[in-house]
C-alpha cells in the first residue's frame, strides 16, 4: 500500500471521527450517546478484547527455550556471565524485564546504521526515538492520572501533588501542563519519523499512522477545551463522576468540543485491542523476554507433544529377522 493511500485512509478516519462528534453532539444534540453510550460500548469492548488476547497468549504453547540474548550464558564458574542479558534465574528475568517496561531498555540500545562513501557501513547511536517513546509514555501515564480527578470525590492527594509539578513553571492562566507540551512534541516526532524516514515510510500502514494521528487528535482536544474553547468543568465532573457510579446525567451545559474529545478516546479504548497496542499486555507474555536463559542447566522438553507409538529396532528385528537372516544381514539380537 502506498504512502499517500495508507497516511490518507488514517486521516480520513480522523476526520469522520470529528465530524462524527461535532454533527452528533453539537449540532443533533445526542449528547445522551456520544457522553454515555458510546464511553461505556467502548470500555466493555476494551475489557474484553483485552482479556480475550492475553488469554489466547497465554494458551499459545511455548516448547523452545527462547529468551533473546546478547551476553554471556552462565557457565563454568570462571567465566561470568551477563546476568542482564542472559537471565538464569526468576529475578534476572524480573530486573530485565523491569528495565524494559519501566525504560525501554532494548530500544535505549538501538543504533543506526548508514552507508558513507566507499562504500563503508558506519554504526552510530540512536537515541532519539528512545527518548520520543519514554517521553509519550510517560507524559500519557501522567495525563491520564490527573484525570482521575474528574473520576473520583474527593480527588487523591496525589493527583493534587501531580497538578502542581506538571505546572511547575506558572506559564500562563490556566497554568501551563508540560505534559501537554511534550505529549504533542513526542507524538509528533513519531509520526514525522513514518513520513520523513524512508525506509520507516515504506513499511507503514494505516494501522501505524491511525493510532498516532488518534493520540493527536485527544491530546489537541484537551488543549482546545484547557486553554482556548473552555467548557463547564463542574457539567464534566457531574457527567464523569454519573458515569463511574451507573448513574449517568449528562448536563446541557458541556460543549461539543467535549463530546468530540470523548469520542476520541472512546474510539482509542475500542480500538486498543486489536491493534499494536496491545504491546501493553503483551510484553510481559513475550517468551523471547520472560524465560529464563538456562538451556544449558535444564533440558527443555515440549510438554504439547502427543504420544507417540514407537517400533524399537528390537522389535524390528523380531519381525523382520527371518528375512533378514535369509539375505545374510547380522542381528544384534540373533540366538
Amino acid at each position: 500500500m502506498s504512502t499517500f493511500l495508507s497516511l490518507g485512509t488514517a486521516l480520513v478516519a480522523i476526520i469522520a471521527l470529528t465530524l462524527i462528534g461535532y454533527l452528533g453532539a453539537g449540532v443533533a444534540g445526542l449528547h445522551t450517546l456520544f457522553g454515555v453510550v458510546i464511553p461505556y460500548a467502548a470500555i466493555a469492548l476494551f475489557l474484553a478484547g483485552f482479556v480475550w488476547r492475553i488469554v489466547r497468549w497465554m494458551k499459545t504453547p511455548v516448547p523452545f527455550n527462547i529468551p533473546t540474548t546478547c551476553g554471556q550464558q552462565q557457565s563454568l564458574d570462571w567465566i561470568k556471565p551477563e546476568r542482564i542479558e542472559n537471565p538464569q534465574s526468576k529475578f534476572d528475568v524480573v530486573i530485565r524485564m523491569a528495565l524494559e517496561v519501566l525504560f525501554f531498555r532494548s530500544l535505549f540500545r538501538n543504533t543506526s546504521a548508514e552507508l558513507k562513501d566507499g562504500p563503508k557501513l558506519v554504526y552510530g547511536s540512536n537515541k532519539y526515538l528512545w527518548a520520543a517513546g519514554l517521553a509519550f509514555h510517560y507524559t500519557f501515564l501522567v495525563i491520564f492520572l490527573r484525570h482521575l480527578r474528574f473520576f473520583l470525590e474527593p480527588s487523591p492527594a496525589f493527583v493534587h501533588w501531580m497538578e502542581v509539578f506538571d505546572g511547575f513553571f506558572q506559564i500562563g492562566v490556566p497554568i501551563l501542563f508540560i505534559s501537554d507540551v511534550i505529549i504533542v512534541a513526542a507524538v509528533s516526532y513519531l509520526f514525522l519519523r513514518r513520513i520523513v524516514v524512508p525506509q520507516i515510510r515504506y513499511i507503514s500502514l494505516p494501522a501505524d499512522y491511525f493510532p498516532l494521528l488518534l493520540i493527536l487528535g485527544i491530546a489537541f482536544s484537551g488543549v482546545l477545551m484547557r486553554y482556548f474553547m473552555k467548557v463547564d468543568l463542574v457539567a464534566v465532573k457531574e457527567l464523569t463522576l454519573g458515569l463511574v457510579t451507573f448513574s449517568p446525567v449528562v448536563p446541557e451545559s458541556i460543549g461539543s468540543i467535549f463530546y468530540i474529545h470523548v469520542l476520541f478516546v472512546s474510539a482509542l479504548f475500542a480500538y486498543f485491542p486489536f491493534s499494536k497496542l496491545m504491546h501493553l499486555g503483551g510484553v510481559f507474555l513475550s517468551p523471547t523476554r520472560n524465560m529464563q536463559a538456562n538451556s544449558r542447566a535444564f533440558r527443555h522438553i515440549n510438554p504439547w507433544n502427543p504420544e507417540v507409538e514407537v517400533h524399537t529396532y528390537k522389535e524390528w528385528e523380531e519381525e523382520f529377522g527371518d528375512k533378514l537372516k535369509q539375505v545374510g544381514i547380522p542381528l544384534d539380537n540373533e540366538e
